[in-house]
């Protein structure tokens, strides 16, 4: 990952409306439109996940285990997507108890393996692998040059967050 200094954002920064809460000028607007296509995408992720008759958090997990490959561990999994160990494992739990997947102990200490059972396969296969193969289609609708400039400029920008957010988080939370 590109390490960013911090003197690289010494920017005048634009100006707050307080009374409006939001910026003033052109930046203000272009990170509200920013954020509107954000929060467009959550919710389509959001509603694919209702659609499919699971939780936001469900569906992550599946999702990631279809990344990561069957038997991962949820250690893994929280390190892969950024949900609380708590909200991940009573998903995982939920999941067990409705026989999507089984825990097996690995060789290091307390360490699960999660493992899917054949409803687990069938439901990665029904529902998440077609989500997978549709992310495909839209990311390679777009150029090569621009899928290069589209990944570099949301490194600069997710680079640019950490260090203009360091200061509120404390050395555990430290990304």
């Amino acid at each position: 990952m590109e390490e960013i200094k911090k003197t690289e954002y010494k920017q005048e920064l634009p100006v707050r409306n307080v009374e409006r809460g939001g910026m003033e000028g052109s930046q203000g607007q272009e990170l509200r439109e920013f954020n509107r296509l954000y929060k467009r995408l959550d919710d389509l992720y959001h509603s694919l996940s209702l659609k499919m008759g699971m939780s936001d958090s469900t569906f992550m997990i599946l999702y990631t285990i279809a990344e990561l490959g069957d038997g991962c561990s949820q250690k893994e999994i929280c390190e892969q997507v950024y949900v609380s160990k708590q909200t991940i494992n009573s998903s995982i739990r939920k999941l067990e108890k409705e026989g999507t997947i089984r825990l097996e102990k690995g060789d290091r200490g307390r360490e699960l393996h999660i493992r899917l059972t054949e409803t687990g396969k069938k439901t990665l296969q029904d529902k998440i692998y077609p989500v997978m193969e549709a992310e495909n289609r839209a990311f390679i609708y777009m150029s090569a040059k621009d899928r290069a400039e589209f990944l570099r400029l949301s490194r600069l920008y997710v680079n640019a967050m950490i260090c203009q957010t360091r200061q509120f988080l404390s050395e555990e939370e430290d990304i």
